[in-house]
């Protein structure tokens, strides 16, 4: 997430030297968490509150899986077997980290499985998912933390809730 920028280039395309230098300038704030830990919804409040530009990471891949071409294909059968798509990018000025349990995530994926009929919202993929969550996510969150970037966050509470935590740490940056 960061402030939006009508000079931003479109995901994919190679940055010019002056997009690079464009993009050092702008804060980034990466979110993190397990499958159903709120990550989505409180993005989408940050980014109305304080003008961010969210770049959902999950929903660009998932409309990339379903294009009809070999990278689609490829990220699709990743998603689909419940693996993390690799990513790269630039260093974040912090990271929030959603703390969730893990019957709290099932359940929630489950329920937004059924109103959104995502195919990687089926329970069997969702423990998958978490699995690789925590095995591959441990060693690039004790990196942050060795860095002093990683926010908790206790996502177990009502969404305005978190939302007023997640509030508190931007305005820390400020």
């Amino acid at each position: 997430m960061g402030r939006c920028h009508s000079k931003l280039p479109q995901v994919g395309k190679p940055l010019r030297p002056q997009q690079k230098d464009l993009l050092k300038s702008y804060r980034i704030i990466f979110v993190m968490g397990g499958p159903g830990c709120g990550k989505g919804t409180q993005c989408e409040n940050m980014a109305a509150k304080y003008g961010f530009c969210h770049v959902g990471l999950g929903e660009l891949l998932r409309e990339e899986a379903n294009q009809a071409t070999v990278r689609g294909q490829l990220i699709r059968d990743i998603m689909l077997k419940g693996l993390l798509v690799p990513t790269v990018g630039r260093s974040p000025n912090i990271v929030i980290v959603f703390d969730c349990s893990t019957e709290t995530m099932i359940h929630r994926v489950l329920l937004r499985g059924q109103e959104e009929h995502r195919e990687d919202d089926a329970e069997d993929i969702v423990r998958q998912r978490l699995e690789t969550h925590y095995t591959l996510c441990e060693p690039i969150l004790a990196f942050y933390q060795q860095k002093n970037l990683l926010r908790n966050i206790l996502a177990e509470d009502a969404a305005e809730n978190i939302f007023a935590k997640c509030c508190s740490v931007i305005d820390s940056l400020q």
